[in-house]
């Protein structure tokens, strides 16, 4: 049992630390005095108790509520030593579901207490215990030893050298091991400031002339500014000789820094309160604009040379006056809000944000981060390399500067306390040489490939695929795999209401549950982690159980927690482990996001026109994707409506499953993946479209749906009939208008410049045949709502569907750089591309066509898997030769045994070949012409036909046209 004081951003909270057999305890408003008696801090008389926190480091009155944690020894990720006040006086404590304490210790406790938690957490030896899979006693800087080399340990640096972690995650990383810490205010992770470019329409990464000059710190950026802050330093005199020279008296990063950051957010608004005595600072001094932040920083105030902090490269909440706090006015009488952004922000913070994080991960950025990684934690912090640097602080900010348990003067004590507490502390130095750049690495290009069979088969639709380092995991539907090991399946839908635990690979079962009976017929389940299984069902409840994992209880499955808020049956289920949350989609058209911590619900999401039959949620931004019928939605985390668009292509056609790719958050080639009930998997992509501000006159609102949806077709068991597989229309109606919603209103008609003269074509009306067609061949925009099997579709016209082509190409949006007079900028679902060979029923070459029941990405994203109802699973893969395999809408060889151009039969003399451009098939004169492919990234001349010919060339002389 150990005395402690809890530290959560300005406040403390002392308390006591015990260590049991399986558990560690923090327990606030108690201490232990020197009889080692356990009394309530608050009935203890002043003379009796010696706080472990020094009088002057407290910000006045705690906030914090009294509470009595508790934490398995084998959830326990990470524990670090760390500084409080620049004292080596505490311990950071991390758990696997996300919750960390930093803890302070008296003087001398701090070690004990360490090697304490080495003792009861054996764990933390194992890098896959590591919160960021690194061994905790793996060296920050490059290993020189014989053993590192032939064991092949990598220090963190080689790592993100290698690129095998990227710039934020590295910097994150580095701020966790010099002890910047979230519970710290006055040690909050600092990021650089990347950019220098807050005024242009357009970021230009390659520009160097765009970022800052990462080799020099914030108060060098301007030579004016450098000259003033070297004159200080020579010209420093301290006639005590206690204070030596320095450059800067204020610091990068401070807990009134950060709090006026996040000013706009709650905790962080009652926080900037309190250091403010109670008011907002005047309107002209606070955060308000990202552009005049920049330049204040960098240019035009001589006492300011803050950083970031990372929220900018990940949060764009903190951009927003949600709240409506009333922050005042400016003196030329701007009313202060949401903060202003940077045009190329489009004025959007979630594009900000995601525009800044590129920037963070860009080669330019990459090749010079090392730089600033050397003023902050590196050699450059310190010493002769700092003063030639230009980056020498204030001496009270350095660790081992200052002892305050040796101060006898309370009020130098105090002094010294709230210097360190208001003024920041420098990061521990953690490198002794200069920081080495980072080598690049190139992307492939997104050409995908089909295998020519399946890669497994299953006996059963596909209700599961999961993609491992030994290779691919399929279950069928009513069947879902346990993580981590993979070798167990929990599977439901028997006769008897039952469940049962089975081996993978032999599907026999090791437990049957019959507890689950009394909760109904369940209709989908999930496992997102080895202890836990979640069910949902025809109950309307979401029902959370524990599996045992001792010995004792192997065979046990508890009830933890029935979640209530549904109306109607729990269709669908899917958890984020990154993010702790649990979303349930429902038949009453609505989702519920829930805190897999807490087990309590957080908010729901409303608006679906049908029953909600997918969900998936992104495990880098929290994005959930929502599918009901042929619409999806888009949420932030929070529950704010993103985006939505009607994916409808056929009147039996809905969506089953979906996925996301989660490579890095910032490119803008990331895509939403949805698979259909027609056999086709479909490719989203969210882009920026310039719009009208003031949309034309829109039709009424159709009705919604009604709920006529049979449980059969939610579980994706629709039976399909080949001959009704045309389409009343393609990809094109998803462009259809949005669904309107609080967080961008109803999507107006977009602008897309499409002809060579820059002339405006309409939404679904840009694209022809992928052969060539000739150019009159248009959609038309005139449509008709329509209801069927409980759905609401978009339909073209008769003649108009007769009209579709075959394959359309994706679409290519091209919103102008510069937002046009009376437009505006607007998120929009683009559709991207699809998939269809073996599973599409339009396709009369796939003999035996399917809808679309699981989807899956491989880690690296070079497959995408897709499961099928007749049980298979197909892989997709980056092919390195585009055009030189075979491709989606090539035709299938065996289905055709003439030249579509002379109808000249195909012979062992007369072979095949694919047209590159629409697919198919051709005899050798017909196909003798080559050419590259734009619009399919076919860089290099490839077989084509004639027609496709002519055609690309046309197309290539209007291009060379519109430039000149």
């Amino acid at each position: 049992m150990y005395r402690c004081a809890r530290v959560q951003g300005l406040d403390t909270s002392e308390g006591l630390l015990l260590f049991g057999k399986e558990h560690f305890y923090v327990i606030d408003g108690f201490t232990m005095t020197v009889a080692r008696e356990i009394r309530d801090i608050d009935t203890l008389p002043a003379n009796m108790h010696e706080a472990i926190i020094p009088r002057g480091a407290r910000q006045g009155q705690s906030q914090l509520k009294r509470t009595c944690s508790i934490f398995a020894y084998e959830d326990i990720k990470e524990v670090h030593k760390r500084r409080y006040l620049l004292q080596p006086m505490a311990v950071e404590v991390f758990s696997g579901d996300g919750r960390n304490y930093l803890l302070a210790f008296q003087k001398g406790v701090r070690n004990k207490v360490y090697q304490r938690f080495l003792a009861v957490v054996p764990s933390l030896a194992d890098s896959s215990e590591s919160v960021s899979g690194q061994r905790p006693n793996t060296s920050v800087e490059q290993g020189s030893g014989l053993l590192s080399t032939l064991v092949g340990e990598k220090s963190v640096t080689q790592r993100w050298e290698r690129g095998e972690i990227s710039n934020f995650q590295y910097l994150m990383h580095l701020n966790t091991l010099a002890g910047r810490s979230y519970n710290d205010l006055m040690q909050y992770p600092v990021f650089p400031w990347i950019l220098a470019d807050y005024h242009s329409e357009e970021l230009d990464l390659c520009n160097p002339k765009t970022f800052r000059d990462l080799s020099k710190p914030m108060g060098a950026q301007t030579e004016d500014r450098l000259t003033q802050y070297k004159k200080r330093f020579k010209d420093w005199e301290d006639p005590n000789g206690e204070t030596p020279a320095y450059h800067y008296g204020t610091h990068y990063s401070s807990a009134m820094i950060v709090a006026s950051y996040l000013l706009r957010m709650e905790p962080f608004t009652q926080i900037f309160l309190r250091l403010q005595g109670g008011h907002f600072d005047l309107a002209d001094r606070m955060f308000h604009s990202v552009q005049e932040a920049w330049l204040s920083a960098a240019k035009h105030n001589m006492a300011d040379v803050k950083e970031l902090i990372p929220e900018f490269f990940y949060l764009p909440e903190f951009l927003l006056n949600s709240n409506n706090f009333d922050l005042g006015s400016k003196q030329n009488g701007t009313k202060l809000g949401d903060v202003i952004l940077p045009p190329w922000a489009k004025g959007d913070p979630r594009e900000f944000i995601r525009v800044h994080r590129e920037a963070l991960e860009c080669d330019y950025v990459s090749a010079h981060l090392h730089e600033w990684i050397d003023l902050i934690f590196g050699f450059k912090q310190q010493g002769a390399p700092a003063v030639e640097a230009v980056n020498v602080f204030h001496h009270l900010f350095y660790e081992g500067q200052v002892d305050i348990y040796n101060i006898n003067d309370p009020l130098k004590e105090t002094a010294t306390i709230g210097f360190i507490n208001n003024f920041g502390q420098i990061p521990k130095q953690l490198f002794k040489k200069p920081h080495p750049p980072k080598r690049m690495f190139f992307h492939h290009l997104d050409n995908l490939r089909p295998s020519l069979a399946p890669v497994k088969e299953l006996k059963e639709p596909v209700g599961q695929i999961v993609c491992t380092d030994k290779g691919i995991l399929a279950v069928e539907q009513n069947k879902v795999l346990v993580p981590t090991a993979w070798n167990k399946t929990f599977a439901w839908g028997f006769a008897d209401l039952s469940c049962r635990l089975a081996n993978y690979e032999s599907d026999k079962a090791v437990i049957v549950y019959e507890c689950l009976s009394e909760w109904a017929q369940i209709l989908c389940a999930i496992c997102p982690n080895p202890k836990l299984v979640i069910t949902g069902g025809t109950s309307t409840a979401i029902c959370v159980w524990e599996m045992g994992t001792s010995k004792e209880r192997a065979k046990t499955l508890t009830l933890k927690q029935a979640l209530l808020g549904h109306t109607d049956a729990v269709t669908c289920l899917t958890a984020s482990s990154a993010y702790h949350i649990v979303v349930s989609g429902s038949r009453d058209r609505t989702c519920i996001v829930w805190d897999l911590n807490k087990l309590a619900f957080v908010t729901q999401l409303r608006g679906h026109r049908a029953p909600v039959s997918a969900l998936c949620i992104n495990e880098l931004t929290g994005d959930i994707v929502s599918c009901a019928g042929t619409y999806i939605h888009v949420w932030s985390i929070n529950g704010s409506p993103l985006v939505s668009v009607n994916t409808f292509t056929g009147r039996s056609q809905q969506i089953l499953c979906c996925c996301v790719s989660e490579m890095n958050e910032w490119d803008t080639q990331n895509v939403i993946v949805t698979g259909h009930s027609d056999g086709v998997v479909r490719f989203w992509r969210m882009e920026f479209l310039q719009v009208l501000e003031t949309p034309a006159p829109e039709p009424a609102e159709p009705p919604e749906a009604p709920d006529c949806c049979s449980e059969d077709k939610i579980e994706g068991r629709e039976a399909h009939d080949e001959d009704s597989s045309e389409s009343d229309g393609e990809e094109q109606s998803a462009l259809q208008e949005a669904e309107p919603g609080p967080a961008h209103g109803r999507a107006s008609r977009p602008d897309r410049d499409r002809g060579p003269k820059g002339s405006a074509g309409r939404p679904g009306a840009a694209w022809s045949a992928d052969s060539g067609s000739d150019d009159s061949r248009r959609w038309s925009d005139s449509l008709s709502l329509d209801e069927k099997d409980g759905f609401v579709f978009v339909n073209y016209s008769e003649r108009q569907a007769r009209a579709a082509p075959p394959h359309p190409p994706a679409v290519e949006a091209r919103p102008y750089s510069q937002l046009r007079p009376g437009y505006r900028w607007e998120r929009q679902l683009v559709f991207r591309s699809k998939l269809t060979m073996h599973t599409a029923f339009d396709r009369k070459d796939n003999a035996h066509p399917a809808e679309i029941s699981a989807l899956a990405i491989s880690k690296d994203h070079s497959k995408i898997l897709v499961g099928d109802g007749r049980g298979r699973v197909f892989s997709w893969s980056v092919s390195e030769q585009p055009g030189r395999s075979a491709a989606d809408h090539w035709v299938k060889d065996e289905v055709v045994d003439s030249c579509s151009g002379c109808a000249v039969r195909f012979s062992l003399t007369e072979r095949r070949h694919h047209c590159r451009n629409c697919g198919q098939l051709f005899c050798q004169k017909c196909s003798r012409f080559q050419s590259d492919i734009k619009r399919l990234k076919i860089s290099s001349p490839v077989r084509v036909c004639q027609n496709c010919y002519y055609n690309l060339q046309h197309e290539r002389g209007s291009e060379d046209g519109s430039r000149n």
